[in-house]
């Protein structure tokens, strides 16, 4: 066996199918396309349509709704946060707050607030000020002898 010896097996390619070549080809005249109408033309495909068979997104039932008033939130634990204050990548003194989450790269970007969730342990006190709060997240970080704020928090002052 020579390099140039080598070659594909047997039936493993197809030659390209030359459509509209002449009545001879066997795909000439109509280029295997039948006769007339919207679908012998081209550029023409017709989503969604199933043969006159009711189609599917009409077949299921709606489900749900959409909330156009509903909030994202950037999702942080306060596990995330320890582990930022230990790699000197948070200030602990200072407020924590969306600009140094941020700031420490703990979020990517700011969505619509920050809210806190308890999973990881929190040994720093630190001051947070924040969209939300798990009941859990907000016990573990009074419980480590730090406050959060939160808007309604505000609101009610």
């Amino acid at each position: 066996m020579k390099l140039n010896e080598l070659r594909d097996q047997d039936g493993a390619t197809h030659a390209r199918k030359r459509v509209g070549r002449g009545i001879g080809s066997g795909t000439g005249k109509t280029g295997g396309r039948g006769v007339k109408g919207q679908k012998s033309r081209s550029g023409v495909a017709i989503k969604g349509f199933e043969g006159g068979q009711m189609p599917i997104y009409r077949r299921l039932p709606k489900r749900g709704f959409k909330n156009i008033f509903g909030k994202d939130f950037n999702e942080v634990s306060v596990g995330r946060i320890q582990a930022a204050i230990d790699a000197k990548k948070l200030d602990e003194t200072a407020t924590i707050d969306t600009a140094a989450l941020l700031k420490a790269g703990v979020i990517r970007r700011a969505k619509d607030g920050v809210r806190v969730l308890s999973d990881g342990d929190l040994k720093a006190k630190v001051v947070l000020e924040v969209a939300g709060a798990s009941k859990a997240a907000v016990e573990k970080i009074e419980k480590a002898g730090g406050s959060i704020t939160l808007p309604e928090k505000k609101a009610a002052e």
